[in-house]
């Protein structure tokens, strides 16, 4: 057997100690997988008196993980800090400056500086690895990087947060509110005490911004995507979304068009008998479409220190086989700054909710309004309420540009008979 992969790990929190925890208990499988065995020299968190459950004695312990990065006797090192900059990007920037590989689990860091990276690791001759940034669990990145590597691919769409995708589920499944469902999932640790980043889909959109770049050959480029979460998401547009036929999630959704790379991140509407609507609690899925595997499908668990853990592994396994390959599947400087699709040219189907007052011949104002623009409606819901109050009022339109739609909504929300600002959820067919 060779000689072994010295690694340092740089972070012990859930997914360092799940690391440390794999390594120890797979070590038999992990080799024989390999080839060599992978032995942790070195380690870095803020409280070294802390009681891991772990013998840490015969490794070195480092205070502060750049200087780790820089002088660690290990060939790779395994950035597991967090953050999009600061002490993480020291870390991996130290590493391939020392010409040593790189192994994160930090999408935010990849999605901000993930050329500064590739320029970096390209200069000295070392690697960057980061399956674990992605789905967690989930081999997203070796699939897009190898499995596909023969496909032109036209399409990535995702449930890339576990924490919305539980909230989702949950408020469909027992009718509760948003508010509701996500003080419950921070109680039971589900979600962050501060789930800004999980709720308002930046989380979401640091993915999707790795997954386009891998897909379409393209620079990573975070600043064009359409981000939107899932706080405004009533307990009212999951029930009619229900009644309609579909379910609500926020998806990530990487698309090639004539004109460009479209980019989002948004709540949607999908059909109830889909494949994805049915990806339920804090799993994650990920669909592919390509020329001639047609559509792929990924479905596992999103997070969590076992299947993150999971991920790293596999990284390092690949880099003790000696099989490395460009940070972003092809040479960075091939990398097209390809043009970004303007959110407003986007082409889709919609709901909308809306409250009026409930007076004879509202709904024609409306829908002249939209006739006017060029939309068309498909279908209408309206519930009745006491008489003299405000009613809901639901509709689903047929595809449209959205320009038109947000034209017309601008205008129907200046009609005396709307008491509220039109809420729109799009809706994906596919």
């Amino acid at each position: 057997m060779s000689e072994p992969l010295k690694i340092a790990i740089a972070g012990l929190g859930t997914v360092g100690m799940g690391l440390l925890k794999l390594l120890q208990d797979n070590s038999t499988t992990i080799s024989q997988r390999c080839g060599r065995e992978i032995v942790v020299t070195a380690v870095c968190s803020r409280d070294r008196t802390k009681d891991r459950g772990v013998d840490l004695g015969s490794i070195t312990w480092y205070d502060n993980a750049a200087r780790m990065a820089s002088e660690a006797d290990a060939q790779v090192i395994v950035e597991l800090i967090g953050g999009s900059d600061g002490i993480a990007l020291e870390t991996c920037m130290n590493a391939l400056q020392a010409g040593r590989n790189v192994v994160t689990a930090n999408k935010a860091l990849l999605a901000h500086h993930g050329m500064t990276l590739a320029r970096a690791a390209k200069n000295s001759g070392a690697s960057v690895h980061y399956e674990a940034a992605v789905a967690g669990g989930i081999p997203i990145i070796k699939s897009l990087r190898e499995g596909l590597s023969a496909n032109n691919i036209q399409r990535i769409c995702g449930i890339l947060n576990g924490t919305s995708n539980y909230i989702m589920t949950r408020m469909r499944n027992e009718s509760l509110s948003f508010e509701a469902v996500l003080k419950d999932a921070q109680d039971l640790g589900y979600a962050e005490a501060d789930p800004i980043f999980d709720v308002n889909g930046v989380d979401a959109a640091h993915k999707l911004a790795i997954l386009a770049s891998l897909a379409f050959g393209t620079e990573i480029n975070f600043d064009a995507i359409h981000i939107e979460g899932i706080g405004n998401i009533s307990l009212s547009d999951v029930e009619y979304a229900n009644e309609l036929g579909f379910r609500i999630k926020l998806l990530g959704i990487a698309q090639r068009t004539e004109t460009g790379i479209e980019q989002r991140v948004h709540p949607c509407l999908i059909p109830a008998s889909s494949i994805m609507a049915n990806v339920e609690f804090a799993y994650n899925a990920v669909e592919v479409t390509c020329d001639f595997a047609e559509t792929v499908i990924h479905v596992g668990p999103g997070a969590g220190a076992g299947p993150t853990a999971s991920a790293v592994i596999a990284d390092l396994v690949d880099i003790a086989r000696g099989h490395t390959l460009p940070v972003f599947n092809v040479p960075g400087d091939k990398l097209a700054a390809l043009p970004t699709v303007p959110m407003n040219e986007h082409l889709g189907k919609y709901f909308i909710r809306l409250k009026v007052t409930d007076h004879s011949g509202v709904l024609a104002q409306i829908t002249a309004i939209l006739s006017k623009h060029d939309v068309s409606v498909e279908s209408v819901l309206q519930r009745a309420q006491d008489p003299g109050k405000p009613v809901p009022l639901v509709m689903v339109v047929h595809e449209t540009r959205e320009h038109r739609m947000n034209a017309a909504l601008l205008e129907i929300s200046a009609l005396d008979s709307v008491m509220s600002e039109p809420h729109l959820i799009r809706i994906e067919l596919h």
